[in-house]
């Protein structure tokens, strides 16, 4: 049994806060149920297991609120109209564009590797390669001088 667990580790708590975060702009995009009462309705749920709350809420206020700039970033790397993305594909563009400008601290790597293992878990089959093409392009847009350096 102790080799299943090594062959699929634990999510970190950054990493299922992403998820949530992730889940919480596509409720609001497809619902249009605000920022505030979806990070609620996730506080109160019990069942979601260890998520990193502070870094959840940042992500997902900050993706809500900055969405129409996100939005604007993000169009012009697009190879059709935001309105034609699937709804989980703009909830991992938005989440990720959002971490690549707002949270230098975050490599942009991880961003990207993050935003790709999302599209992966929740969206259709070729989904993770376009998110990865746009967060690259938008990555050497935002963080010219880390990716640069690489």
């Amino acid at each position: 049994m102790s080799e299943n667990k090594a062959a699929t580790p634990a999510k970190s708590a950054r990493h299922r806060a992403r998820e949530l975060a992730m889940q919480g702009i596509y409720e609001w995009r497809v619902s249009g149920t605000t920022a505030r009462l979806i990070e609620k309705a996730t506080r109160d749920e019990k069942s979601l297991g260890r998520y990193d709350h502070e870094f959840f809420s940042q992500l997902l206020n900050g993706a809500i609120a900055q969405s129409e700039g996100l939005s604007e970033q993000l169009a012009p790397l697009l190879d059709r109209p935001l309105s034609e993305l699937s709804p989980v594909e703009f909830s991992v563009l938005l989440l990720g564009a959002y971490e690549l400008i707002q949270h230098p601290e975050v490599p942009y790597r991880v961003v990207i590797n993050e935003a790709v293992e999302l599209a992966k878990t929740f969206g259709g089959s070729d989904g993770h390669k376009f998110v990865n093409g746009v967060l690259d392009k938008l990555a050497a847009k935002v963080r010219a001088v880390e990716v640069s350096a690489k």
